[in-house]
């Protein structure tokens, strides 16, 4: 199924000035078969995402996006933000299999 990306512009160069990640590296982590997608307990306002990945750079990335199914087998992520992982986070990433 073909992912297509939005952001908002701006919430895009705060958060490469914050964490220093564009949402550009971001949006490749979507690519990386041993990606751990899991439902955001925190969000309470929408279906936010949280995807641990590698991206196209070999960074590893956490991902804080939604998805939308817009028909046609296609589905549209929103990022909302990206940083680099926790400690804690990366050896989860590194020791949880994919499902």
């Amino acid at each position: 199924m073909p992912l297509l990306f939005d952001w908002d512009p701006a919430k895009a160069a705060s958060n490469l000035v914050k964490h220093g990640v564009a949402f550009d590296e971001a949006m490749t982590v979507f690519r990386d078969p041993l990606a751990l997608s899991v439902l955001d307990p925190d969000s309470a306002d929408e279906e936010r995402w949280i995807t641990l990945g590698s991206a196209a750079t070999g960074n590893l990335l956490l991902v804080v996006h939604t998805w939308a199914d817009i028909g046609r087998h296609r589905t549209v992520v929103r990022i909302i933000s990206a940083r680099r992982p926790t400690r804690n986070e990366a050896q989860r990433y590194r020791e949880e299999p994919p499902t």
